[in-house]
């Protein structure tokens, strides 16, 4: 059963070397852990109004690989972690009954919505409770995130903290809905900026720069940029070296 419910220009940072009045976007500097700057690094400046144009840039050959690997590790991956997805819907019924999928309306591709699958993690009156916690948010932006939500449950603490709450959406990359890389289709507190909008030109992935740089510990303004940073540097060799720091970066930092 399924559960149904102006800003962002960065302060300057010219390269070493660069000429001052260099055309394009600037993007500052986020002092934190190694990895988010080493990210950060990579940023060349160029024009991240119209990251459109970049993306469509991209050659085809990438895009339709990049969807023939969505389909077959999908696949492979619903037949691989089946036990598990088991277990783990057993533990939620065993603790708050069912359902123990939720069907969560984000935005996606271009701004269409989907139905994310996620593994229920939260007690069922949480969509009704939202409200009431908003004052409580402890990220900005659109973006919704607390570290003591009271709405998880004891099951939710743990499969969130390891994203075994996220395999339903295997079953969104299979449907072509989501990519197994892509920006985090988020629940939204408020509507984006056209600036924010960006992020969606492409499928929403399960793992990003976001997962492997830190996750929740981000904040919104970073968090759009390095899913700018994302599809500024989309390659299948981007995309493989996100999944490999994937697992480690499960359980690191900002997992909650």
């Amino acid at each position: 059963m399924i559960l149904t419910e102006e800003n962002n220009t960065p302060n300057a940072e010219m390269p070493e070397g660069m000429p001052e009045g260099t055309p394009g976007v600037a993007r500052k500097v986020i002092k934190g852990t190694p990895e988010r700057e080493a990210l950060l690094e990579r940023r060349t400046l160029v024009d991240r109004t119209d990251m459109r144009a970049i993306w469509e840039r991209k050659p085809l050959a990438y895009k339709a690989a990049k969807r023939a690997f969505d389909i077959s590790s999908s696949a492979a991956a619903l037949v691989a972690l089946s036990p598990l997805m088991a277990g783990t819907a057993m533990a939620i019924m065993l603790e708050d009954g069912r359902p123990v999928i939720y069907a969560a309306q984000r935005p996606g591709r271009d701004m269409k919505p989907f139905p994310m699958y996620k593994f229920r993690s939260m007690f069922k009156d949480a969509d009704q409770r939202l409200a009431e916690l908003l004052k409580d948010n402890e990220q900005y932006g659109a973006a919704f995130k607390i570290k003591n939500d009271p709405r998880i449950t004891k099951v939710g603490k743990f499969i969130r903290k390891v994203s075994i709450d996220e395999l339903p959406q295997l079953l969104n990359i299979l449907k072509g809905e989501m990519s197994v890389v892509g920006p985090r289709a988020i629940v939204s507190t408020r509507p984006f900026t056209p600036y924010e909008e960006q992020r969606q030109i492409v499928r929403p992935g399960l793992t990003c720069y976001w997962q492997i740089a830190g996750r929740s510990n981000i904040p919104w303004e970073e968090w759009v940029e390095l899913d700018l940073d994302y599809i500024q540097d989309a390659s299948a060799m981007t995309d493989l070296r996100i999944i490999l720091e994937t697992l480690p970066a499960l359980m690191g930092r900002g997992a909650y």
